[in-house]
């Protein structure tokens, strides 16, 4: 583990303060700097953070600017406008690309040798722009990807397979977004093949069930969204789990959106693919064996997150 790890977070909404808390219980760190462009809003939410430090291991937070990200192992960027009625992905996009360009030279100046990981959204196409901002190396700048997506899957197949989600291994693989997809053919539960396991177990897997979970998963946040606005809970403990296998030096696989080279025939994008992330970043890509059909799925993922970025002039 690294002593007297730091953690920058920019951005103190939703999604911003809720990962300062979540760190902040964790026992992972032991400084949070809250960055925001509204000062007031991160000190009133840093202020809250520090009030419950008794409960839980001794950690600092405080408010901060974009030189404190100095020192931090992780700046995590969480600051992004959010999308209007009516307005255009592409649009949206290009909101955000010009909210990095005041962050990540800011950030990468302050602290040259640290990560950067967005948790802003579309999450795939900013990835690739803060990497092109940064000019640092892929493995120290990645995105939150579809580690939330697969925890979504492991939940709903765990709950179709009657077990733990700890023994269920499945993952949404490509675009966080539209266009992503459950590799069914390397799923499993308790290291038994998923629709083996089903046999055995006498529990339905048809092709219609898997389309149902698939979906499910792909359309949770826009219902949690309908119901309470935006989604921060789970997001801020992915983003946690994220963090806890940097600091730890874990080398977990994680679904995080790095960038694509050379692999199925994919150039130059970020996706999100398993991955070993550990001291070093996102050090490598596994190179899984997929599907033809999913090898196929994962090069129109990319070529979706291509188009949004190349529309939004990111190139």
């Amino acid at each position: 583990m690294i002593d007297g790890t730091k953690i920058a977070i920019v951005g103190a909404g939703r999604v911003g303060s809720t990962l300062a808390y979540t760190l902040a219980t964790a026992g992972l760190v032991r400084t949070i700097v809250l960055i925001d462009a509204d000062r007031g809003r991160a000190e009133g939410e840093t202020m809250d953070i520090a009030h419950s430090v008794s409960f839980h291991a001794p950690v600092t937070v405080v408010a901060g600017e974009l030189a404190d990200t100095a020192g931090a192992a992780i700046t995590v960027i969480a600051a992004g406008a959010a999308q209007q009625a009516g307005e255009s992905r592409p649009a949206l996009l290009q909101r955000n690309v010009g909210i990095l360009r005041d962050i990540v030279p800011a950030v990468v100046q302050a602290n040259p040798k640290g990560m950067i990981i967005i948790a802003a959204n579309p999450v795939d196409a900013l990835t690739y722009a803060a990497l092109r901002l940064s000019g640092l190396p892929s493995a120290r700048v990645f995105g939150s990807g579809t580690v939330l997506d697969t925890a979504r899957l492991r939940a709903e197949l765990a709950a179709h397979c009657h077990v733990d989600a700890r023994n269920v291994h499945a993952y949404v693989l490509g675009e966080h977004g539209d266009s992503e997809f459950v590799a069914w053919s390397i799923a499993s539960a308790a290291n038994v093949p998923l629709r083996e396991f089903c046999r055995l177990t006498g529990i339905s897997c048809t092709n219609e069930d898997m389309t149902a979970i698939a979906q499910r998963v792909r359309d949770a946040a826009y219902e949690i969204i309908r119901r309470k606005g935006g989604t921060n809970f789970a997001i801020a403990a992915s983003l946690t789990r994220i963090i806890e296998s940097v600091v730890r030096d874990e080398a977990s696989v994680l679904t995080v959106s790095t960038l694509v080279e050379q692999h199925y025939g994919i150039q130059r994008i970020c996706l999100s693919l398993p991955t070993i992330v550990d001291c070093a970043g996102a050090r490598r890509i596994l190179p899984i064996q997929l599907s033809e059909d999913e090898v196929g799925r994962l090069r129109n993922s990319a070529e979706a997150v291509r188009t949004t970025a190349a529309q939004a002039g990111i190139d």
